[in-house]
Formats: C-alpha cells, sequence, structure tokens
C-alpha cells in the first residue's frame, strides 16, 4: 500500500461494498493478506515518521543555533573568562551537529560581542590579526594579556557614567580672569 500511495499519491485502504454503498473496510474484516500487507505499511510508515522526527530535531537544533550565534553578546558585568567560555560551548553545539561557519564570521562575532571597554584592544587585534587564519582562542589569549587595562577602561566608566556626576566629581576651580584697563582711546571725529 505505501508503494501504491507513492506511485499514486494515495495511501489506498481496501474498500467494501455493502447494500449499494462502498466503505473502508476495519482491520478485523481484512484478509490474512491484506493485514500482513497493513501491518508492514505501518511499521514502515513510523520508521519514516521517526526518521523524519530526529530530522526535524536536527534542523530545530541548528535553527536555534544560528540564532543563538546571532543574538550573543556580553553579559553586562561578565568576565573575559566567561564570555569565552559560553562562546566557545556555543562553537562546540554547533560543532556537534557540523555546522560549518566561516573562520572570519566566527572570529568577528567573537570580538564585535565583546563588551565596549575592550574597544581599544579588539581595534588593535583587527589590524594586527589576520581574521581569516587565527581562531578565537588566540584572540582570547591576547585578550588576556590586555584584561588591566580593559578592567580600568571599565572602572572609569562605572565611575563616570552620569555626565553631571562627572562634573560634579571634578576640581573645578573658579576661572581666573585677568583684569585689565584698556589703553586704547576711542577716538572722537570733529
Amino acid at each position: 500500500m505505501i508503494l501504491e500511495s507513492v506511485e499514486n499519491d494515495l495511501l489506498i485502504w481496501p474498500t467494501i461494498e455493502e447494500n449499494g454503498v462502498t466503505r473502508t473496510k476495519k482491520y478485523d474484516e481484512l484478509f490474512a493478506v491484506e493485514k500482513i500487507q497493513v501491518d508492514c505499511d505501518m511499521k514502515a510508515t513510523n520508521i519514516i515518521l521517526q526518521g523524519l522526527l530526529a530530522d526535524i530535531n536536527s534542523l530545530e537544533k541548528e535553527c536555534k543555533l544560528y540564532d543563538a550565534f546571532d543574538k550573543f553578546t556580553h553579559i553586562k558585568g561578565e568576565s573575559l573568562h566567561k564570555y569565552y567560555l559560553r562562546f566557545t560551548q556555543l562553537i562546540n553545539e554547533m560543532n556537534i551537529y557540523s555546522m560549518k561557519m566561516e573562520q572570519f564570521q566566527v572570529n568577528t562575532k567573537f570580538l564585535n560581542s565583546i563588551s565596549p571597554e575592550w574597544s581599544k584592544v579588539v581595534t588593535d587585534v583587527k589590524l594586527v590579526k589576520d581574521l581569516h587564519t587565527t581562531n578565537f582562542d588566540q584572540f582570547h589569549a591576547y585578550l588576556e594579556q590586555h584584561e588591566l587595562h580593559a578592567n580600568e577602561v571599565r572602572l572609569l566608566r562605572e565611575r563616570n557614567q552620569d555626565p553631571l556626576a562627572f562634573v560634579a566629581n571634578q576640581q573645578m576651580t573658579p576661572p581666573h580672569f585677568n583684569t585689565y584697563q584698556s589703553s586704547y582711546k576711542n577716538p572722537q571725529l570733529q
């Protein structure tokens, strides 16, 4: 019946005619050969559906991982190490599903999603390193060397987040004005 349904578009179930009315046979009304055929068709259908479910689940997981990659960003207050671990875990999950990403794309995402206090170091990395051949593990090692600088920048930003507070915290001395007498005399026309 499955072969017939592939060839004819519909699964054909045996029918019976009673009192001029045609209806599908119930399982109990099938002949022994038809019962065997129906049982085999049901088993084959279940096998096909199970295979499709695995494919569908795999595709769904891949879509979720691509979405997670697109939305991946630094979480405020997160250390460089935790950021790196989360990114590594995401990339490893993508590799489990054989999801291929260009090295340049992975590196760019890693560097562009990091918190703003790293901007100077990230700019230096982009200028010095080759994003096509270097992997993000090497970028992480390089960034770790500059973590002290990034932490200082973060502390300065936290301290001076509010521009009014920044101005208030500055020791402003009153401006010194030079007072002088003008020696210029306005000539009067006569």
